[in-house]
Parts: structure tokens; C-alpha cells; sequence
């Protein structure tokens, strides 16, 4: 293609990676933090009996029922709601409406979502990442300290490392950071043992909280996401996807949503397995010789002393089993595991048994 035809923005972009997807033979997936559950059983039934006459009319672009529902659940109004296709996109719209590049560059620890960077680059904003602590954990002083930025995300809990922060702590941070800039506490992960952030929002008009149904809710393969905010946030949340796709959730999507969010004990079981089996997979993999970060979310990330994580990765990818592993210095010798279901996590310690992955 002709090198002019392309925008120097699009030149200049570095993509997302998202985690292997590979077609070409059955792996266990223990790579992208999916959900190793499926949707609750009343979302295969409205599957089955869903009424396609609806489908030849655009959807709300409100949201208005799932909002309804959401909001009453976290006992806000609907206005301090917003829906999006999968949390990515609220992230990217978020990313757009509140970080100025004239205020100065976008605050994120060094090692956190990957993605955060990307949407700097698309938007035209600088970033700057600050250090973890020797331990992996996030100091919040830290971003109190900066000067001139455009505002903070923070992913709670952390991805990759999968360490969470106090909610106290970030409501103390709150109090002493500045209300003139946003703070995006990112939750995808939250549901899996972590303090959610969702009611401090009244209190924080500069509080911005976002979650995800692709991990705890099951539904990945459906993206939905939501954010909940002041009414300010929200409206300008609302104003960028107007001009941008004003209909980002098809009907079938908001209809199951709204299904799902009225399976609360389902919600609680599956998050409940999750959390179980991450707890014992820690424990195996301690007494194993791994070294395994304290973990509240769907995934655990760890290193076998002595081994580079790279070569873990490819002798699992060889065994069948995907796991994630980051090149970043500092990162470099751990792995991703996402929490699968207990006949997936004794595959995965068989497999780590044969190739020598393992310490008595």
C-alpha cells in the first residue's frame, strides 16, 4: 500500500496483543482470565427461545434496562450508569473524554494492562509509568507526588500481577489526590476476592470505576462492560459514544445482560469455585518450589526459580496448554495462569510434573 494513503497516527500505532486464540488443535486455555464456566443455564434457554422479529430494530441506545437493573444493584440511578462493548471500549472512551494532552501525560504503573499505553499512543497522549514495589504492589504516594499529568488509572486488581489495593487506600489517595483530574480504578478483576470502589462515586466526583462481564459473569464471548461514575462522567461518557457508534450493545446482547444480572446465586457459585480453586493451585504450586504472587483475581502469576518463563510457556504450548507470558524486563521470568476448573488445574500440575516443573 501506498506509504501516503496511511495516516501518520496509523503509522505510528502499536496494537493491543491480545492472548492466543489459537484454531489449530484443542488446548486447555489457561491465557486470557475467560471464565472456565459457562453463562447460567436461563441464558441458554432465552438463546433458544429468543424471538428474531426484534433483531430488524436498532437497540436502545440508552441502555435503559440493564442500566435499571445495575444501578439498583449497586443503589445509584440509572444516570450514574454507562454500558459499553466490553470494557475495552469504555476504557478507550474514557481515554478520550477525560485525559487532556495539554495537562500532561497519563500516570499507570509500570507493569499493569497493556492496553493503557495503546490508547495513549491513539489518542495522542504521553504517558508515564511508575515503578512497582519490590514486592509487585502498587504505592499510591507515589502518583500523589506527580506534578503535571492528565490523570491516573489504576487496574484493582493489578493485571498481570493480580494484587489488589485496600479499598480504605484508595479512598485515602482520593482524599489527598487532586479533584481537578480523573482517576480511573479499573475493575475487571474485582469480584474475585478484591474491594470494589463502586461506592465511594458520590463522594469522588472525579472517580471513574469500570467493570467487566467477560470474567465473574461469564460472558467474554459477548462483550459487555460498564462504568459507574458522577453524572458529568456519565454524560460525557454518553456523548462520546454518540459520536462515535450510538449503538455499541445489539438487542440480544442487552436482553441477556439483563438476564444475567438476575442470577445472583449463579454469580456467587461460579465466583466462589474460581476462588477456591485459585486458592489451592497457590498453595500446590508454593509447596511445588513456585514463588506466586498474592492474587484476588481470576488468575495467578508465578515463577519457578532457576527456569525463564519464556521456556515454561513453549514446553506447555507443546503439551497443550496456554498460559501467558510477558517479555517485559522486570516480568520476564513469570507466567500467567488463569484459573481453569479443577480438572483443568490437575491436567496443568500433571503436565508440570512431566516436564520437570516441580520441587519436593
Amino acid at each position: 500500500m501506498n506509504s501516503s494513503i496511511v495516516s501518520s497516527r496509523a503509522a505510528s500505532l502499536t496494537p493491543y496483543v491480545a492472548g492466543e486464540q489459537p484454531q489449530n488443535r484443542k488446548y486447555i486455555k489457561l491465557n486470557t482470565n475467560e471464565s472456565p464456566y459457562p453463562p447460567p443455564p436461563s441464558v441458554s434457554a432465552q438463546l433458544r427461545d429468543y424471538d428474531a422479529e426484534g433483531l430488524r430494530l436498532y437497540p436502545d441506545p440508552q441502555f435503559t434496562a440493564p442500566r435499571r437493573i445495575l444501578a439498583e444493584r449497586y443503589s445509584l440511578d440509572p444516570e450514574e450508569v454507562f454500558f459499553g462493548n466490553g470494557s475495552d471500549e469504555i476504557l478507550s472512551f474514557a481515554f478520550f473524554a477525560f485525559f487532556d494532552p495539554d495537562n500532561g501525560p497519563v500516570l499507570f504503573p509500570e507493569h499493569t494492562y497493556s492496553f493503557y499505553p495503546v490508547y495513549c499512543t491513539f489518542y495522542g497522549l504521553s504517558s508515564r509509568r511508575l515503578p512497582l514495589c519490590k514486592d509487585f504492589s502498587i504505592d499510591l504516594n507515589d502518583y500523589i507526588n506527580e506534578k503535571e499529568h492528565a490523570g491516573v488509572v489504576i487496574a484493582n486488581p493489578n493485571a498481570p500481577t493480580g494484587i489488589s489495593i485496600e479499598r480504605r487506600t484508595i479512598e485515602s489517595f482520593l482524599r489527598s489526590y487532586r479533584s481537578d483530574r480523573i482517576c480511573i480504578i479499573d475493575e475487571a478483576y474485582v469480584d474475585f476476592g478484591a474491594e470494589s470502589c463502586a461506592s465511594l462515586i458520590r463522594d469522588f466526583p472525579n472517580l471513574l470505576v469500570v467493570h467487566t462481564f467477560s470474567k465473574s459473569r461469564c460472558l467474554a464471548g459477548l462483550r459487555v462492560g460498564f462504568a459507574l461514575g458522577d453524572r458529568k462522567l456519565i454524560k460525557t461518557l454518553f456523548a462520546v459514544k454518540d459520536s462515535f457508534n450510538s449503538y455499541p450493545l445489539n438487542r440480544m446482547t442487552q436482553d441477556i445482560t439483563c438476564t444475567v444480572l438476575q442470577e445472583e446465586d449463579y454469580f456467587l457459585d461460579i465466583r466462589g469455585r474460581i476462588i477456591e480453586t485459585r486458592e489451592n493451585v497457590t498453595w500446590r504450586l508454593r509447596k511445588s518450589g513456585w514463588e506466586v504472587l498474592p492474587s484476588k483475581a481470576n488468575f495467578i502469576f508465578a515463577r519457578f526459580p532457576g527456569v525463564e518463563g519464556a521456556e515454561i510457556y513453549r514446553r506447555l504450548k507443546e503439551e497443550g496448554i496456554l498460559v501467558r507470558h510477558f517479555s517485559h524486563r522486570g516480568i520476564e521470568d513469570f507466567i500467567r495462569i488463569t484459573i481453569g476448573t479443577d480438572a483443568d488445574m490437575e491436567t496443568f500440575f500433571t503436565t508440570l510434573q512431566s516436564l520437570g516443573f516441580i520441587r519436593r
